[in-house]
């Protein structure tokens, strides 16, 4: 069963958190954060501290972590952050296009995910293990949330609705992509108590939804750390990560879609006769085309839009050969244009759902690339059966919306 536990979160003063949040480090780019560096109280000064450092310097050097502890020091000997007093919970609402979704704010046991009580979906890279890995022991804090699902409890949900009705927002505050962030503070012993207990008694799994390498970060420092010592309780904060939890049923994935870089010199009527093996495919036009259902998708190629209906069945029962980003990789990228590993392959390109098909239309437009595909969302449901069987989905499956904010809260170790 789930092992999570309250902590003194560090965190803004309310009257500074909408200068401090930021989007996780890793969607934003290392130019993008340069946009913020003469704002003071932005927490990309510790995500992305090479915004304060020579554009010469690689950003994976180690005066980029140094520089990442000195900040988060000057934020919290400067009164930007302050730390609670006792260990409490913490609940995230974020509402986008009206629709809310409540998490719980905690920390999460990395026994459970060194067990497989916290369930997996991605395999990680370790090159980006290596940079979050630097940056938590230079901090001495894990500062990004490690966004997480739970089928839901109606007892834990029903718990922090009726917290929220009954207390001010710590912070509240709409983001400039228009989502609302509200943020509260559990500090009653009894409801923590309660709280963490009905996580042990009713929820036996939880999954990660995004954030793969800042948990996995967090459990070689723990290994780390505990090499060092030995006299260990296993409650020492290291042994935890920040974890925002949120109900599977509150959540969506958007669409996650690829780009490739050539047509391995094909042209485009030949590329479009090599789908005809696998699919039915339909001229849409100039309008950008958004799959309507599982195992459709659309494609841009010089100006136009297409429709590919894949041909095959797909035995459900096989859950990752059935995913649509399993059967574009293995159907058009791998077959027809023999990109084999999408992980390392720099032919393709990813683009959230967030962004919109006029993205990819742009990016071909552009020249920058020669083809663009756009994809039916994985659906949280299809998420959990590949986590529950110990399965992993290609790279680049999920796309969630909205995105919590770094900087709202900070785990120490």
């Amino acid at each position: 069963m789930a092992k999570i536990a309250p902590f003194k979160g560090l965190r803004p003063r309310p009257e500074l958190a909408a200068q401090v949040a930021t989007l996780p480090y890793d969607v934003c780019s290392v130019e993008e954060a340069r946009e913020f560096k003469d704002q003071p109280y932005n927490f990309y000064h510790v995500t992305r501290s090479e915004i304060d450092l020579s554009r010469r310097i690689d950003v994976h050097d180690t005066l980029v972590y140094e520089q990442a502890g000195e900040n988060l020091k000057k934020f919290i000997k400067g009164g930007v952050f302050m730390q609670d007093d006792a260990p409490c919970y913490y609940i995230y609402r974020l509402t986008m296009n009206g629709r809310p979704q409540t998490g719980l704010v905690c920390i999460s046991s990395l026994e459970d995910y060194e067990n497989d009580v916290i369930k997996k979906h991605e395999y990680t890279r370790p090159e980006k293990e290596l940079d979050r890995i630097n940056h938590i022991k230079a901090t001495r804090a894990q500062t990004g949330v490690v966004l997480m699902a739970y089928r839901e409890v109606s007892s834990i949900t029903e718990m922090l609705r009726d917290w929220v009705d009954n207390h001010e927002a710590v912070y509240s505050f709409t983001s400039e992509d228009e989502v609302k962030h509200e943020f509260w503070v559990i500090d009653d012993y009894g409801k923590v108590c309660n709280i963490t207990d009905i996580f042990e008694d009713n929820v036996p799994a939880t999954y990660i939804a995004d954030g793969h390498h800042r948990a996995a970060s967090a459990a070689k420092v723990a290994q780390e750390y505990r090499n060092r010592n030995l006299d260990l309780t296993g409650n020492e904060s290291f042994n935890f990560f920040l974890t925002c939890i949120f109900p599977s049923n509150q959540m969506v994935i958007m669409d996650y879609n690829r780009l490739v870089r050539d047509l391995k010199g094909y042209s485009k009527d030949e590329f479009l006769e090599l789908l005809t093996a696998d699919f039915v495919i339909t001229k849409i036009g100039g309008q950008p085309y958004k799959p309507e259902k599982m195992h459709e998708f659309g494609l841009y190629v010089e100006g136009l839009w297409y429709k590919l209906e894949t041909k095959s069945d797909f035995s459900e029962s096989n859950i990752i050969e059935s995913l649509d980003v399993s059967i574009l990789q293995n159907k058009v990228l791998d077959k027809i244009l023999g990109i084999q590993d999408p992980r390392t392959d720099d032919r393709v390109a990813f683009v959230g759902g967030i962004r919109g098909l006029e993205e990819l239309a742009n990016r071909v437009n552009s020249g920058e690339m020669a083809a663009a595909f756009s994809c039916y969302p994985v659906s949280m449901d299809q998420l959990l059966a590949v986590a529950d069987n110990g399965q992993v989905m290609p790279p680049k499956s999920t796309w969630f919306e909205p995105k919590t904010r770094d900087g709202l809260i900070v785990h120490m170790i």
